[in-house]
């Protein structure tokens, strides 16, 4: 086929999945599902009649899609959502994952006959959940902010030690590792990665604040790049790339950037971007024929995951935060917990790691684990909200917190905040005075429905209401901490003890 064709059909494969999102929000599955169908149509058994078998290249490929959406997941999250949250997430993308690798591969091992090393292999595989799956589900979820930022966080920093494990499991040549060279070896990566991260973040944030881009296309462009800056640095140090990208897109996300919302929705734009294609390349790599022959061995390991080791390691993860005093988690929460670690995209590309190394039986694996995605998460999906509901875990009577984008105005040690008062909020009818909003704070302009004008200290809000208001650079955080403040306990949430964290 001719390159216009080529183009044509990418094109079309695009806008198609970009409408099947609107399909995949009425359900409540996650639009993956619908990816890798498109993939199987084209693929070598569908009417695309594509071949393509090259695990190499598609590992590749994977690998940097997955660096893109984990980018985006840092970007687009809020620090004060899951900072609380951030221990317990650590101690279940660490703990957890050791404890989900083990339980899985006795489980599957004793029931399936399975080679150790391959069980413990396939333990690793399927012990990441995925931030793409999680992060569509989920924050579509009327969740209590903590359990929501455990779940987001913990998707955030479990792929970096899962790849590790893999990598060293898929080494053919060499004898199956012992479990403290994986120990050394992950804690060395890890470490490493956070803090690539963590040094490249900080000294990014402060170039872009005081560098005069010609264009503000320019900053989305410069911060994507700025976060595969701190990818490829990392992996080059022999550290994880993931750990590092998904820390230092946290710390940008969460600064004081020039055009914040543009960079935002760029990073959004090529996360569903890296998506789609990653998807639908995942859906043409599959082989349909071979599929049927490992459904029961699929099911039977899919289902001692969801019931068996992700519940096993939720519990002693837990246990573990209690004991070290970094938070308790209800048996409710855990539940939830359980069931809602969804897998995606990265169980398949990590499966074709060992493919790729020339493992033997590797394809096999890579069907499975297709398998186990696909069919768990048309289970998992839709009854989370069910779930949630159960569990009395449901925040639908809560407001959703406010929409606060921010312009720094660099000559004036200013910024310019965009607020929307969304429905359920408590800062409707509270007149602007009743705010009591820090010093050299003003609201300048609302705008409501199709008009916009100046208010005066009695206007009194209104829900759906847009607000620009003007603060000093030190008194950001204030203002933004009072305004949620009010949106969540009206003008006397000082006296209830709200202070908007």
């Amino acid at each position: 086929m001719g390159l216009n064709v080529w183009l044509l059909l990418s094109a079309t494969v695009v806008i198609a999945a970009i409408a099947s999102v609107r399909i995949a929000h009425r359900t409540g599955l996650p639009s993956l599902l619908i990816y890798l169908g498109l993939g199987l149509l084209l693929g070598e058994s569908g009417l695309g009649g594509i071949h393509f078998e090259n695990a190499e290249i598609a590992q590749q490929l994977g690998l940097i899609a997955l660096a893109v959406i984990l980018a985006e997941g840092g970007l687009t999250t809020n620090w004060n959502h899951v900072r609380t949250a951030v221990p317990l997430a650590l101690v279940l993308a660490t703990a957890g994952i050791a404890v989900s690798i083990v339980a899985l591969a006795v489980a599957v091992h004793a029931l399936l006959g399975m080679d150790w090393r391959f069980a413990l292999l396939l333990g690793a595989v399927l012990a990441s959940t995925d931030a793409a799956a999680v992060f569509s589900v989920l924050r579509r979820l009327p969740l209590p902010p903590r359990l929501a930022g455990i779940l987001e966080a913990e998707s955030g920093f479990n792929d970096a030690p899962t790849v590790i494990v893999v990598m060293m499991l898929s080494t053919v040549t060499q004898p199956m590792p012992a479990v403290s060279s994986v120990l050394i070896e992950t804690a060395y990566e890890l470490v490493v990665g956070a803090a690539v991260g963590l040094v490249v973040a900080p000294a990014a944030a402060y170039a872009l604040r005081r560098v005069a881009l010609p264009a503000s296309g320019l900053y989305p462009i410069a911060v994507l790049a700025l976060a595969f800056v701190a990818y490829s640095g990392a992996t080059l140090l022999h550290g994880s790339g993931f750990l590092a990208v998904y820390i230092a897109t946290l710390i940008l996300g969460n600064s004081r950037l020039p055009h914040r919302a543009a960079t935002r929705g760029f990073a959004e734009g090529a996360a569903w971007l890296s998506q789609i294609g990653l998807f639908v390349m995942l859906g043409i790599l599959a082989s349909p024929s071979e599929l049927p022959g490992v459904v029961i061995p699929a099911i039977v390991s899919g289902l001692v995951l969801v019931l068996i080791a992700r519940p096993v390691s939720v519990v002693v993860c837990a246990a573990l935060a209690r004991l070290v005093g970094i938070g308790s988690v209800s048996w409710r929460e855990q539940v939830f917990l359980s069931w809602a670690g969804l897998r995606g995209a990265v169980p398949i590309v990590l499966a074709t790691i060992p493919w790729a190394a020339g493992m033997p039986d590797a394809k096999g694996l890579f069907n499975d684990v297709f398998i186990i995605v696909v069919v768990f998460t048309v289970l998992q999906g839709p009854t989370l909200p069910y779930l949630a509901r159960i569990l009395d875990l449901s925040a639908e009577g809560e407001a959703r917190d406010l929409d606060v984008e921010a312009a720094p105005l660099e000559e004036l040690n200013a910024d310019l905040l965009q607020v929307r008062i969304p429905p359920g909020s408590k800062m409707h009818g509270v007149e602007i005075f009743e705010l009591r909003l820090p010093a050299n704070t003003l609201v300048t302009m609302v705008v409501r429905g199709d008009r916009s004008f100046v208010p005066s200290d009695t206007t009194r809000l209104r829900v759906e209401d847009q607000l620009l208001v003007v603060t000093t650079a030190p008194q950001r955080e204030a203002v933004e901490r009072r305004l949620r403040a009010v949106s969540r306990r009206g003008k006397l949430a000082g006296w209830y003890g709200e202070r908007g964290g």
